[in-house]
């Protein structure tokens, strides 16, 4: 079966061809000054062959995966992109005065007096691009499709969409018709599609005909109510939209799942968890805190995924044997040689997540071929596309469901 697949590079070139990319002319770079307590005179600007990005939902310094968006763009580690504006309405808004605001109006200041970056709690305050500007949307899952909806007003060419990407599949579905009506492509910040441990372990489950894999996702949280209700409210999404929609997509990607193409669903019942948890505003969320599970298609693929929001820091594949009795081949996310970095990152930024750090050169590699896309039309290789997160978040709507009722007869 042809893989379902279509990466940026089809997407660009079949885009091309039916003329839904807009490529535009901009004038030369002018000074545009920031007003306010964070006014600078030393603007950073995007230059010729870089986009203009602009970061739409920051979150918190430390936690939120905008901010460290950001960090890797002003730090000059994504060539192509020029992180010129941030527009954060929580934190520039009714969560200024909030926990968390303190620390985002001192970074907003360093930022500012460092870069010269711009802060605004609108996307309509923007001033008009003077490069090819690129909207990197890093914020809350519920407010996508309306912060999709106004990049676009605003003059975006093309859209960098954090994971899943809306709610549900009938808000994605509308946002993806949206964008290409408007002649702008949307490419979504599924890194692990990217990542050393992914391409080599599928390398080498295709030496073993009939070999099993199974892809593993961990996060860090401490196993106690208090910080698995706070995050399970934070991810209100559930873990299969949020933390393991990464792992859905390589599925969705490599392995031609679809939901027609599921034959099967095999929970493991031993491993997963399913918890109703308060988070901190007092409301009860129901999550998976950890969820194993094999799903084998119609077309004979057979393929694995085990996320823990309390595993560690680690994500690793391993490829065992058909008959699963033996493990033949694991690789680790980071390697020996990305530990190296990974505690130079964690020296510098002590209290961030430290999923961060071990997905690290992914996140950059995303960025930089997104950015290079927005500015010089060249194709974003092997990044997914809006139209793979439509079939992604099919499969997670599908799934949370079915392995709920799975594990609940065994509570039961």
């Amino acid at each position: 079966m042809t893989s379902l697949l279509t990466l940026a590079t089809t997407s660009m070139r079949a885009a091309n061809a039916f003329g839904f990319v807009a490529h535009r002319s901009f004038p030369g770079s002018v000074k545009q000054y920031s007003s306010g307590p964070f006014r600078n005179t030393m603007m950073m600007k995007a230059k010729a062959g870089q986009a203009e990005v602009v970061l739409v939902g920051c979150g918190a310094p430390n936690r939120g995966m905008g901010w460290y968006h950001a960090v890797q763009m002003l730090e000059g580690r994504c060539p192509s992109a020029s992180l010129d504006f941030v527009v954060e309405p929580w934190f520039l808004g009714a969560g200024a005065t909030g926990p968390g605001g303190d620390d985002f109006a001192k970074w907003q200041k360093e930022a500012s007096a460092k870069y010269g970056t711009q802060f605004f709690s609108s996307l309509k305050d923007l001033p008009k691009p003077q490069q090819p500007r690129l909207a990197l949307i890093s914020g809350r899952t519920a407010d996508n499709p309306h912060l999709l909806e106004e990049s676009i007003a605003t003059g975006c060419t093309a859209i960098y969409l954090e994971k899943p990407g809306a709610p549900t599949v009938a808000e994605l579905d509308s946002m993806a018709k949206q964008a290409k009506a408007a002649n702008v492509p949307v490419l979504m910040g599924y890194n692990k599609n990217v990542c050393k441990y992914v391409t080599k372990t599928r390398e080498f489950a295709a030496t073993v005909p009939g070999s099993q894999t199974t892809f593993v996702s961990n996060n860090a949280y401490a196993n106690t109510p208090e910080s698995l209700g706070e995050c399970f409210e934070r991810n209100a999404e559930g873990m299969l939209k949020n933390m393991a929609i990464h792992e859905l997509a390589l599925l969705v990607s490599f392995y031609d799942v679809t939901v027609e193409n599921i034959a099967a669903v095999i929970a493991d019942k031993e491993f997963s968890s399913c918890q109703t948890l308060p988070g901190p505003s007092g409301k009860m969320f129901t999550d998976f805190d950890k969820i194993k599970f094999t799903i084998q298609t119609k077309t004979g693929t057979s393929v694995s995924v085990q996320a823990d929001r309390c595993g560690g820091t680690d994500s690793y594949a391993y490829v065992s044997s058909p008959d699963g009795k033996k493990e033949l081949f694991r690789y680790y996310m980071p390697d020996e040689e990305d530990k190296v970095k990974v505690k130079e990152l964690t020296a510098k930024y002590p209290t961030a997540m430290p999923y961060f750090f071990t997905q690290d050169p992914d996140y950059v590699t995303v960025k930089e071929r997104v950015a290079k896309m927005c500015a010089t039309g060249a194709p974003a290789e092997g990044i997914a596309t809006i139209d793979i997160a439509v079939n992604t978040l099919r499969v997670a709507e599908y799934l949370t469901p079915v392995l709920q009722e799975q594990l609940s007869k065994v509570a039961s």
